[in-house]
Parts: structure tokens; sequence; C-alpha cells
């Protein structure tokens, strides 16, 4: 009969959906810093809280204070203690008197043992919470770092960008060097070779010249018989005579 109750409870069990708080105390929203004055991180308590006769909290008291003034929580007490005993709910068998006597045994044992124990404990949670504070402070001293070495090389990237345009400057500069270079060296080479095409120019018109006045010279100079080339010294001989007295 349990089976069968079992398999149909199973069969008519329906998927719920759980919303899971986050257990983590950062702050969700990431692309935002975390409001530490008007949401404090929580601080685990170094001391328990405070109770009365060794085991009853303040809150309870507290809580009756109000409704029944101080002596409230006390009457309280008692009067339920007074009804458990009376009615038999409660009864003392000799159980109790066993776990009345542990108490007392437990009672000695944390006043004699307790404060030696406590602070071994504490000094090992201070030991233990040490540990997750370095822990959490290298933590964020690493990605601080991490930071500020991507913050410096978003700076160095940005100064590449820098160095590629003085580079591309250079490079064009000295593309422009080159064709002036290569544009002096055509234009000396032309004027080598229109100066040389002068200088022949020149050179066979002198040669030209030099023929011709030679040429003309042999033939005046052939043309010329003795007997009037005499007659044309006579004359120069005349006329130089002819000059001389108007000189002096």
């Amino acid at each position: 009969m349990l089976s069968r109750l079992a398999q149909r409870s199973l069969q008519e069990a329906k998927p719920v959906i759980v919303a899971v708080r986050p257990t983590s105390t950062t702050a969700v929203n990431k692309s935002a810093e975390r409001d530490e004055v008007n949401f404090p991180r929580r601080v685990r308590p170094i001391e328990p809280g405070k109770v009365r006769l060794g085991f009853v909290p303040e809150e309870w008291f507290k809580f009756f204070y109000p409704k029944t003034g101080v002596t409230g929580p006390y009457m309280f007490g008692v009067g339920l203690g007074t009804f458990l005993l009376s009615k038999e709910i409660y009864i003392m068998e000799h159980e109790f008197y066993t776990g009345l006597s542990i108490l007392l045994m437990t009672v000695y044992a944390v006043k004699k043992f307790g404060p030696g124990l406590a602070a071994y404990l504490d000094k090992e949670i201070e030991e233990v919470e040490g540990s997750w504070v370095n822990y959490r402070t290298n933590s964020i001293k690493n990605i601080k770092d991490t930071i500020e070495a991507e913050k410096k090389a978003q700076w160095e990237a940005e100064g590449q960008t820098v160095l590629f345009d003085a580079k591309r400057e250079n490079v064009a500069l000295q593309l422009e060097a080159a064709y002036r270079e290569r544009l002096a060296t055509v234009h000396a080479e032309v004027k080598k070779r229109l100066d040389y095409q002068l200088e022949t120019a020149n050179v066979k018109t002198r040669i030209e010249q030099k023929h011709m006045v030679d040429w003309i010279v042999s033939s005046v100079k052939s043309s010329i018989t003795p007997a009037q080339e005499a007659a044309a010294l006579k004359q120069c001989f005349s006329d130089l005579k002819a000059l001389a007295p108007k000189a002096a």
C-alpha cells in the first residue's frame, strides 16, 4: 500500500521552480561598485548574543517587556514549568536527575575549561579569517594591478597609432627623396646629352667655318697672279706714302 502511494505521488509530482538567492555579498550589477555606505558588508559577530540564566536569549525578555513588564518573562517561565509539572506532562523520573547531574558536570567543565578552549578556537578562527582577508586583499590588489596593466597596454596601443603615422610619414619622405633624387639624375643625364649635342653642333660649325675660310682663302690666293700681286703691293706702298705726310 505504501509503495503504491509513493509511486502515485511521484507520478503526480510536478516540476517546481525554485528561486535561489545568491550567497555572495558582492554587488550583482557588475557595471557599478557596491554602495558601502548604505549597504555595508555583513560582518561576523565576534562575541555571541547576550543570554540570561546561562541559556535564555536576551531577545526573549525584550519581547515580553512591552506586554508584561520586567517580571513577565520570569513569571511565564515559572508558570509554564509549574503547569507542565502539575499536569504531569513533564515527569521527573530518574532520567531527569541523570540529566541534572550531566548538566552540573557540563557547567563545571564549561567554567573550568571553557576560557582556554575559547581562546584556542578564537585564535584558530582569527587565523582562518586572516587568511581569507589576505586572500581577498591580494585578489583585489592583483585585479587592480591587472587593470592598471591593461590601461598601460591600451595607452601603449594608442601610442602605436602615433608611431605608425610617423613611420608612414617617414616612408613618404623617403619616397619623395628617392623621387627627387631620380628626377635630379634624369635632369643631369638629359643635360649631359643636350650639352653633348650642342658641343657636337658647335664643333661641326667651327670645322665647317674653318674649312670654308680655308677654301675661300686658297681660292682667292689661287686666283691672284704674280703681276696682280705686284701691282697690289705697289698700290699699297703708294697709299702709305700718300698717308704719311697727312699723319705728320
